[in-house]
């Protein structure tokens, strides 16, 4: 695959050329048939496969396992297992818990290991 540089500029005449108007006027069922047809776009998830994505995608950017991020965050192993594979969804919090472990992993377990002392 190409790898193909994007310049703001590029970025900026590509916003001015889209006729947002056609966009805005998209259905669901339109936008889901783009996507279909479209080899390159990936998949519309539904609300529990986003999450599922989420715990996922975390705990692999991490490089550890279930067990290591349970330890670290104060997650059971077996609810992390359930939201990795789509069995349970997590609620909004343990949402908001994962999208903040996402961005301040580090953070989060020094927080909780104060927390511990």
């Amino acid at each position: 695959m190409a790898i193909v540089k994007v310049t703001a500029a590029m970025a900026r005449q590509a916003a001015r050329d889209t006729d947002w108007a056609a966009i805005d006027a998209q259905t669901d069922e339109d936008i889901a048939r783009n996507v279909a047809s479209d080899p390159d776009a990936a998949a519309i998830l539904s609300a529990a496969e986003t999450a599922a994505a989420i715990a996922r995608s975390v705990r692999k950017r991490l490089g550890i396992s279930q067990a290591e991020f349970s330890a670290r965050f104060h997650v059971p192993v077996g609810t992390l297992r359930d939201w990795e594979q789509n069995r349970k969804q997590p609620d909004a919090p343990a949402l908001a818990y994962l999208r903040v472990i996402a961005r301040e992993p580090d953070m989060v377990a020094r927080a909780l290991r104060r927390e511990a002392a």
